[in-house]
C-alpha cells in the first residue's frame, strides 16, 4: 500500500510529543498537549467552533461508511439523552470476513517497530484533536455531558488518556534491546558467540467494550494500548454511545491507510438492536485481548469466561468519603457540593457514601453536628445548583432511564436530606435533567446497609451516621474489600485519623485524596500523573495507565544465530 505519511516524517513530527509523554510518566508532573479552552481551536487545520458544529450537523442522519470489508447491514438508533434523535447508521459486520481482515495486516504493523507505530497513534490523536469541537457534540449527545464537560472529558482528556497509553505502551516495548551480542567465554577454547533480536510480537485483534457515559476517556486507553503494541482492534461502542466511537475508528483507519498499512487494523463493530455481540465477540478465539468498562456482572462474566485473553476491565465500586474534621469547613462543602453535582453524579469517580460521625466533627467555624454537616451539605448542593443556567452546564442530563429510576427509588431508602428537583433545559425540552438526592442513613440499622454497601450510580448519595471515627476507617476497609472503590476521599485534621485512613487505601489499593478543599475534586483524575483505578481492589482490574495495563498486550519473541 503507497504511503502519503512517510515513516521518517511521522516520526520527526510525533518523537517530540513522544517524548514529553515520557517524561510526563517519568516525573508524574502536569503536562498536556491538548488544549482544554474551547477558543484555542480553530488554526493549524483544527475545526473551531462553528465548522465543529457544522460538522456535527452533517453527520444527523447520514450513512458513516467506514470502508469496512463483510458489511451485511446498516445499523444504529441512537437517541441523545438531549431528546435529539442522531439518526445514523453504522456498518453492521459479518464478523467471519471482518477478523480474518483484521489479522491481514498485523505482519506489515508488527515489523513496522514501536516507533512508528507510537508515531501513527499520535497522527491519530492528532487527527482527532483537530476534530475536538465535532467530537464534543457528538459525546455530549450519546452520554448526556454538558457540552464543556463533553469538550474537555471527552476531548482533549481523553486524547490525553490515549498518548499516556502509548507512551507507557513505547516504554515497555523498549525495555528490552531490539538486537544484543551474546559471547560466553571458554577459557582456551573459542568462546561461544550469538547474535540474538528481540520482536515485541502481538497478541492477535484487541477488542474495546465501549461504555456509555465516557465512550472516548474510557475507551482510548485500551485502544491506543493495543494498538501502540502492534494488535489490531475492533471496537465495539455501546448501543447508545455509538458516534464517538465510530469517528474515532474513521479517523485511524485515514491514518493508518494514509501511512501505508492495512486500514482494517481499526475496525467497528455495531450492533443490531438487542443483539448482544460482546458476549459473541469475548469469545471469538481471534480476539486475545479485551478492554471493558461496565457492570460488575458483565465485569466478572468476562474475567470468567474469555480464557483465551488477557481481559482488564473497570466496573462498579462505591466511593467513600470519611468526614472527620477540617480546617475549612466552607471549602469542604463547596468542594463536596461540585463532586456530588458533577455530570449528575454518573462518574465511577463520584462520592456516593459520605461517613459522618454521629457526635459530629471538629470545624474552623467551631464543631458541627451529624445533622448539621449533612443540612449544610444540602444547602450547598442547592446553592450551587440554583441558578438553572449554572445547574444545566454542572449536571447535563441523565444518561438512561436506569439513573432515572434509581434515583426516584433513593428517597424511599431514608431520611432526605436534599431532595432531587426537576430542571428544564430551554435548549433542548427533551432532555431529562434532576438535581442530586442525599439520603440520611443510620449505619448501625441492618436495613440501611443494603443501599450502602451497593453502587447507586447516579445522582444519589448516602449521609451515614457512624458511631466513630474508626467505624469510619472500618466500613471504609470493608467497603473497599468486598465491593471496591475508584476513589476514596477523607477530611481531618488528625494526624493519627490521616495514618489509619492512608492505611487501609495502602491495604486495600484505592486511590485516596486527602483534604480536598479547592479546584480539584476526588472525581477527577489528570492523565501522565494520576492512576484511575488501581487494579488491586474489586471495582477494576487494571489502572488507567501503567506499566501492567500496557505489557501483557504484546510479548517478546528471540531469534538467536551463532555469529
Amino acid at each position: 500500500m503507497a504511503a502519503d505519511l512517510t515513516a521518517h516524517d511521522l516520526i520527526a513530527k510525533h518523537r517530540p510529543t513522544l517524548d514529553q509523554a515520557l517524561e510526563a510518566i517519568r516525573t508524574r508532573a502536569y503536562w498536556s498537549p491538548h488544549p482544554e479552552h474551547p477558543k484555542a481551536y480553530g488554526e493549524h487545520g483544527s475545526l473551531d467552533a462553528a465548522a465543529g458544529k457544522a460538522a456535527f450537523d452533517a453527520l444527523l442522519g447520514s450513512r458513516l461508511d467506514l470502508g469496512q470489508p463483510g458489511t451485511d447491514d446498516w445499523v444504529g438508533e441512537e437517541v441523545s439523552p438531549y431528546g435529539v434523535e442522531l439518526g445514523v447508521s453504522y456498518p453492521h459486520a459479518d464478523l467471519d470476513v471482518l477478523l480474518p481482515a483484521m489479522k491481514a495486516g498485523q505482519r506489515a504493523w508488527r515489523d513496522a517497530g514501536a516507533e512508528l507505530r507510537a508515531a501513527v497513534c499520535l497522527e491519530i490523536l492528532k487527527r482527532i484533536s483537530d476534530r475536538t469541537h465535532e467530537f464534543a457534540h457528538a459525546v455530549m449527545h450519546t452520554s448526556g455531558q454538558a457540552f464543556m464537560m463533553a469538550f474537555q472529558a471527552g476531548g482533549p482528556h481523553a486524547q490525553d488518556r490515549g498518548l499516556e497509553a502509548v507512551a507507557y505502551a513505547y516504554a515497555e516495548q523498549v525495555r528490552t534491546p531490539g538486537t544484543a551480542e551474546w559471547t560466553k567465554p571458554q577459557g582456551k577454547r573459542d568462546p561461544l558467540v550469538l547474535t540474538k533480536r528481540f520482536t515485541p510480537v502481538p497478541r492477535g485483534i484487541g477488542l474495546v467494550i465501549g461504555c456509555n457515559t465516557f465512550p472516548t476517556w474510557n475507551g482510548y486507553p485500551g485502544l491506543f494500548a493495543s494498538l501502540a503494541t502492534g494488535n489490531a482492534v475492533l471496537v465495539k461502542p455501546h448501543p447508545r454511545a455509538v458516534l464517538p466511537l465510530a469517528l474515532t475508528v474513521q479517523a485511524a483507519r485515514e491514518v493508518l491507510a494514509g501511512a501505508g498499512f492495512d486500514p482494517n487494523l481499526v475496525a467497528l463493530a455495531a450492533e443490531r438492536p438487542g443483539e448482544g455481540i460482546a458476549r459473541t465477540l469475548a469469545l471469538r478465539p481471534e480476539i486475545r485481548i479485551i478492554d471493558y468498562t461496565g457492570s460488575t456482572s458483565f465485569g466478572e462474566w468476562l474475567e470468567a469466561n474469555a480464557r483465551q485473553a488477557e481481559v482488564y476491565t473497570e466496573k462498579a465500586g462505591v466511593n467513600t468519603v470519611i468526614v472527620e474534621s477540617t480546617d475549612d469547613y466552607r471549602g469542604m462543602l463547596s468542594n463536596l457540593a461540585f463532586s456530588l453535582s458533577l455530570y449528575s453524579g454518573q462518574m465511577c469517580t463520584t462520592p456516593q457514601n459520605l461517613l459522618v460521625p454521629r457526635e459530629g466533627i471538629t470545624t474552623d467555624q467551631g464543631p458541627k453536628s451529624y445533622d448539621e454537616v449533612v443540612a449544610d451539605l444540602a444547602r450547598a448542593v442547592d446553592g450551587l445548583l440554583g441558578d438553572d443556567a449554572r445547574a444545566n452546564a454542572l449536571l447535563g442530563a441523565i444518561v438512561n432511564p436506569d439513573v432515572k429510576a434509581r434515583l426516584e427509588a433513593a428517597a424511599g431508602l431514608g431520611e432526605v436530606a436534599l431532595a432531587s428537583r426537576e430542571i428544564s433545559n430551554p435548549d433542548f425540552p427533551g432532555a431529562v435533567v434532576r438535581t442530586p438526592v442525599i439520603v440520611k442513613l443510620d449505619g448501625a440499622k441492618p436495613d440501611a446497609e443494603a443501599a450502602y454497601m451497593s453502587e447507586c450510580f447516579g445522582p444519589v448519595s448516602f449521609a451515614v451516621a457512624v458511631d466513630s471515627v474508626a467505624d469510619a476507617v472500618a466500613l471504609l476497609r470493608r467497603t473497599v474489600r468486598e465491593k471496591g472503590a475508584m476513589t476514596v476521599g477523607a477530611y481531618t485534621t488528625d494526624p493519627e485519623v490521616e495514618e489509619a485512613i492512608e492505611e487501609v487505601c495502602l491495604e486495600e489499593s484505592a486511590q485516596l485524596s486527602f483534604n480536598l478543599t479547592g479546584g480539584v475534586y476526588v472525581n477527577q483524575t489528570a492523565a501522565f500523573s494520576d492512576f484511575h483505578g488501581s487494579g488491586g481492589n474489586p471495582a477494576a482490574n487494571a489502572a488507567l495507565c501503567d506499566g501492567a495495563f500496557v505489557a501483557n498486550r504484546f510479548r517478546v519473541v528471540e531469534v538467536r544465530r551463532e555469529a
